[in-house]
C-alpha cells in the first residue's frame, strides 16, 4: 500500500480511539472537567503528562534543530529536561499541596490580590495562546504532506480533531486520551530510529548507535566523524562544534528551564493525582516516559543528516526519488536550480546553495529519505500528530479554565453555577480552538522556536512569583505583581522587535549582550525576581494567616 493509504489508515483508527475514549469519560462535572476528579492513577498520569509534555516541537522539530544546528541544537534537551526535573522536584508537589490546580489560583491566593490574579490569567492565557499555535501548525505541516492538502486544511482538520476530545472530555477525556497518544507517538518515534540504527550502524540500539561506527555501505568510520565530514566538506559549519556563542547558549538553556517549571499546562496534570505522594510519582513515571525519546533526538537527529546530505547533494534532480517532489508541493523543501545543470548544489555558501529545507520536516521525511517501508512512514505521522494534538488540547483545558474558572468564576461572576461554569468553559475552548487555528496557519517561526518564545515568556513572568511564593513568605502582593508585569513586558518587547518589527535587525551584532528572541526570557526572568524583590521590602509585609501556609507548605503532610 502507499504511504497516504497506510496514513489514512493509521489516522482513521488512532483518531477514532481518541474521540472515543473522550466519548467514554465524557466530564460531568467542573472536578471531571479541570482536574479529571482527582483520581487518576500515578502511573496513569505519568504516560499523560509525558504526552501533554512532549508536543510537535519534541515529537517534529527537537530532532529537526539538532539536525541542522549539531552540537548547539542540544539546548533544547538540556532545557526542557531539566527544566522538567526542577518542575517535578522542586514546585509541583508543594503546588499540589497548596490545593490551587491553575497558576492564576495560585498567584490569586497566595498573593491575597486580585490584581494578582488578573495578571497571572493574563500571562497564562498569551503563553498558552503562542505554545498551542506551535502545535497547531505542527499538525497542519503532517496533514499537509501525508494527506497531500495545503497546510492551511491541515491546521482545520486539526482543530476539529481536538475540539471533539477536549470539550467532550475536559481533563478527564484528555487524560486517558493523551495515554492512548503516548503510545502511538513513542511507538512511532522508536520504530524508525531503531529501523536506521540496525541499518546503519548493525546495532538496534539508537543511543547506542549514535557513538558505533557507520555499515561499509555507509562508507564505515564512525557516524558523527562521517557527519562532521560531510558537514565541513559542503561547507556547514562542524556537526559537532558549536556556532552559537556560550552566553547565548546559556540563556536560551535557562530560559527553556525556567520557562517549564511556569508552564501552567504541566502543573496542572499534577492535581490529577489524589494526593502530594502520588503527584511525585506521577512526576518519576512522566520523567522516565519522556527520557525515552528524549535520548533518542540526538541519534535519529544524525541518522536523519546523514542520509539528507548522502541522498540529496549533487544529486540529479530528474532522478529524485517521489518523497522529494511530494515535499516540495508543500512548499517545505524549495530547488533553484541557479546554473542551471539539473543537479541539486546543497552548500553552506548561501550565494551558491540551491535547496532549502524547512527543518521541521526531516523526522517526517527520515523514513522516506532512508526507504524504509511505507507503513512507517505512515506511522511517524500519526505519531507527529498525537504528538501536536495531546499538547494542543492540554493548552486549550489552560485557556477554558483561567477563562471560565479563575476569571469569569473567581472575579467577575462569584455566583455561577457549575453548569454554567462547565459551559463557560466549553465556549472558551472553541473560541481558543479558531484563535490557535489562526497563527498555526500564519505561524511567527518554526515550531521549535514558536514554542521557545512562550518557555521565554512563561520563565519571564510565572518562575519568579512561584518560587518566590512557596520558599519566601515576605513575598507580598506588590512584588509578585510589579515582577510578573516587568518580566513578561520586557520578554514580550523584545521577542516582538526582533521578530516582527525589526526582523531584519535579529542578528547577534544586534541583540543586547548576544542575546537571541528565544534566551531572552531568562533576562526577563532576572529582571521580575530583582523588581519584585525591591518592591517588596519597601512595601507592607503579607497578612500573617497567609506567611503561615507558605511556611506550612513545605512541612510533611497532605494539606496546608
Amino acid at each position: 500500500m502507499s504511504v497516504q493509504i497506510w496514513t489514512y489508515l493509521f489516522i482513521f483508527l488512532s483518531f477514532g480511539l481518541y474521540v472515543l475514549i473522550a466519548i467514554w469519560s465524557k466530564a460531568g462535572s467542573t472536578h471531571d472537567f479541570y482536574v479529571a476528579g482527582g483520581g487518576i492513577h500515578p502511573l496513569t498520569n505519568g504516560m499523560a503528562t509525558a504526552a501533554d509534555w512532549m508536543s510537535a516541537a519534541s515529537f517534529i522539530s527537537m530532532a529537526g534543530l539538532i539536525s541542522f544546528l549539531g552540537r548547539d541544537g542540544a539546548y533544547y534537551l538540556m532545557g526542557w529536561t531539566g527544566g522538567y526535573v526542577l518542575l517535578a522536584l522542586l514546585l509541583a508537589p508543594y503546588l499540589r499541596k497548596f490545593g490551587k490546580f491553575t497558576v492564576p489560583a495560585f498567584i490569586g491566593d497566595r498573593y491575597y490580590s486580585q490584581s494578582a490574579r488578573l495578571t497571572a490569567i493574563f500571562c497564562a492565557i498569551v503563553i498558552s495562546f503562542v505554545y498551542v499555535c506551535g502545535q497547531m501548525q505542527g499538525a497542519g505541516i503532517v496533514f499537509s504532506r501525508f494527506l497531500e492538502v495545503d497546510i492551511t486544511t491541515g491546521v482545520v482538520i486539526g482543530m476539529a480533531i481536538v475540539f471533539c476530545y477536549a470539550v467532550l472530555g475536559g481533563m478527564k477525556g484528555i487524560t486517558y486520551t493523551q495515554v492512548a497518544q503516548y503510545c502511538v507517538l513513542i511507538f512511532a518515534y522508536m520504530v524508525p530510529a531503531i529501523f536506521l540504527s540496525l541499518m546503519m550502524t548493525g546495532n538496534p540500539i539508537p543511543q547506542l548507535g549514535f557513538g558505533s561506527e557507520l555499515t561499509p555501505e555507509y562508507g564505515g568510520g564512525y557516524l558523527l566523524d562521517r557527519l562532521d565530514g560531510l558537514s565541513r566538506e559542503l561547507g556547514f559549519g562542524t556537526y559537532t562544534e558549536g556556532q552559537k556563542s556560550t552566553q547565548d547558549v546559556f540563556f536560551i538553556t535557562a530560559a527553556l528551564m525556567f520557562g517549564t517549571a511556569g508552564l501552567p499546562h504541566v502543573i496542572i496534570r499534577f492535581f490529577t493525582v489524589p494526593s502530594v505522594r502520588d503527584a511525585r510519582k506521577s512526576a518519576g513515571y512522566a520523567l522516565l516516559f519522556i527520557a525515552l525519546l528524549y535520548t533518542t533526538a540526538p541519534a535519529l537527529a544524525a541518522f536523519s543528516k546523514t542520509n539528507l546530505l548522502d541522498t540529496v547533494n549533487n544529486a540529479e534532480y530528474s532522478t529524485m526519488p517521489s518523497w522529494f517532489s511530494t515535499w516540495e508541493r508543500t512548499g517545505l523543501i524549495t530547488f533553484n536550480d541557479k546554473n542551471d545543470d539539473g543537479r541539486i548544489q546543497y552548500v553552506g555558501n548561501a550565494a551558491v546553495n540551491e535547496l532549502t529545507v524547512n527543518r521541521d520536516i526531516m523526522v517526517l521525511a527520515n523514513p522516506e529519505i532512508a526507504q524504509l517501508p511505507n507503513w512507517v512512514a505512515a506511522l511517524v505521522a500519526a505519531g507527529a500528530l498525537a504528538a501536536a494534538l495531546s499538547t494542543a488540547s492540554g493548552l486549550l483545558l489552560v485557556i477554558s479554565t483561567s477563562i471560565s474558572h479563575d476569571l469569569i468564576k473567581r472575579c467577575l461572576r462569584p455566583h455561577t453555577t457549575e453548569k454554567e461554569e462547565l459551559n463557560y468553559a466549553r465556549i472558551a475552548i472553541f473560541f481558543a480552538v479558531l484563535i490557535a487555528g489562526y497563527f498555526g496557519i500564519n505561524p511567527p517561526g518554526f515550531v521549535a522556536e514558536v514554542v521557545a518564545f512562550a518557555f521565554g515568556l512563561a520563565a519571564a513572568s510565572f518562575f519568579p512569583a512561584i518560587v518566590l511564593g512557596i520558599f519566601y513568605s515576605r513575598m507580598n502582593k506588590h512584588g509578585a505583581v510589579a515582577g510578573m508585569v516587568s518580566g513578561f513586558t520586557f520578554t514580550a518587547a523584545y521577542i516582538i522587535y526582533f521578530k516582527f518589527i525589526n526582523p531584519t535587525m535579529s542578528t547577534a551584532e544586534h541583540w543586547w549582550f548576544g542575546i537571541s528572541p528565544e534566551g531572552i526570557g531568562t533576562l526577563g526572568t532576572l529582571l521580575n525576581l530583582v523588581v519584585a524583590l525591591v518592591v517588596c521590602r519597601f512595601t507592607v509585609e503579607p497578612p500573617f494567616e497567609v506567611q503561615e501556609i507558605v511556611r506550612n507548605i513545605r512541612l510533611p503532610g497532605e494539606h496546608v
